[in-house]
């Protein structure tokens, strides 16, 4: 008889004590592979999230700044050797390498207009880019749609007096407001954003842009490549990542990848334990049996063999049934409890992964357990017989 012919038959003979053992490696592997994941699915979301909320690359002119004093005294600096953007630098920017991970490019001049007693700035823009650029927009109305509309930011509309539905005049032309900015904080509250096209006509600027913005989804690239392609097709720009928002997607994957591995090695640390103290029950329980199979001749390894076979084919078997159990659990509560909208994908990876690591735990806890088995005296143990 071979020692897993032996090994299978205790398993046999014993499935309540198994059971326990199996179904604690199924609580522990399958919450595992429920919080690993959930938590890629969660950083899939976050990426997306960070990803559509704004700007996380700036493009603008080139230009060496002196600074200036008179007679000791600082009087500010002079900008020199400014070169102006145009419309083909925007266009420019999407055919970068990784063209495919730039999601909007927004390229805004900017410059001043008087409606009534309001000295504004006058921002021209692409509307159809903007969502993509300024996610955290909040408009009173909706965002122009048309050439002949305009928007206003929260502090320009009361200082003008507008709202949805009033029109105002830039350039000799009448324009309808479609929406009102809430606050936000920044310029964009004194300002009135028109197309594009009619603030270059307006500003007698035509194809000049003062900056471009661009949203980059950096997931499988880093964001300074895509800084550094764009530089490589504008060597006349200075092009900047905005390092707030980088910093923020990655300390907010940070913090989710640390906090399941943390909870995993809790969670795998006590299935270890119930491992070691049931196979040191089931040794104790066993001493008898243990003392005859010396008595008639099996070595030492035979014996330790037989005890760690059990404990591994025990754990593989957990590992199976609590990666099934993780993705199912998973699958059934991400979207209810963790509020994930990305669907959670079945990795093979990390189903032969669960069955390994389980397996490797369930071994190393029986070793105890095994060197104790292996060293009881067939002599004593056949007293209690």
């Amino acid at each position: 008889m071979q020692l897993h012919d032996m090994a299978f038959g205790s398993l046999r003979r014993r499935r309540g004590r198994f059971a326990f053992v199996t179904a604690a490696l199924v609580l522990g592997v399958g919450t595992v592979v429920a919080l690993i994941s959930l938590s890629r699915a969660m950083r899939s979301d976050v990426s997306d999230e960070l990803d559509r909320f704004g700007a996380n690359i700036i493009v603008t002119p080139k230009a060496t700044t002196l600074a200036l004093e008179y007679g000791g005294m600082g009087i500010g600096g002079l900008t020199v050797d400014a070169r102006e953007l145009h419309m083909e630098d925007a266009a420019l920017i999407r055919t970068i390498p990784n063209k495919r991970n730039i999601s909007a490019v927004a390229p805004k001049l900017i410059g001043t207009t008087t409606i009534g007693s309001a000295r504004l700035l006058l921002i021209g823009a692409w509307f159809d880019q903007e969502p993509g650029i300024k996610g955290w927009w909040k408009v009173e109305g909706c965002l122009p749609k048309q050439p002949n509309e305009a928007l206003l930011g929260s502090e320009a509309a009361q200082l003008t007096g507008r709202r949805p539905g009033d029109t105002v005049t830039i350039g000799g032309r009448a324009l309808n407001i479609t929406g009102v900015l809430a606050q936000t904080g920044s310029i964009d509250d004194q300002a009135v954003f028109a197309e594009l096209d009619l603030v270059q006509q307006t500003l007698g600027r035509p194809n000049a842009i003062s900056l471009i913005e661009v949203s980059a989804l950096c997931r499988g690239c880093p964001i300074d490549d895509i800084v550094k392609q764009i530089a490589t097709v504008l060597p006349h720009a200075r092009v900047a990542p905005i390092m707030q928002a980088v910093a923020a997607r990655e300390q907010a994957v940070l913090q989710l990848t640390r906090f399941g591995y943390a909870v995993s090695v809790v969670v795998l640390l006590v299935g270890a334990l119930v491992i070691m103290t049931t196979m040191m029950a089931s040794v104790t329980e066993r001493t008898q049996e243990i003392g005859i199979l010396r008595a008639v001749g099996f070595r030492r390894s035979h014996i330790a063999g037989i005890v760690l076979i059990e404990a591994g084919a025990v754990s593989a078997l957990g590992g199976l049934l609590g990666w099934l159990a993780g993705v199912a659990g998973a699958r059934a509560f991400g979207a209810t409890v963790a509020h994930v909208s990305t669907a959670v994908i079945i990795d093979p990876w990390l189903a032969i992964g669960a069955v390994v690591v389980a397996t490797a735990i369930g071994v190393c806890s029986s070793i105890y357990p095994a060197i104790k088995a292996a060293q009881l005296d067939p002599a004593q143990a056949l007293r209690y017989m």
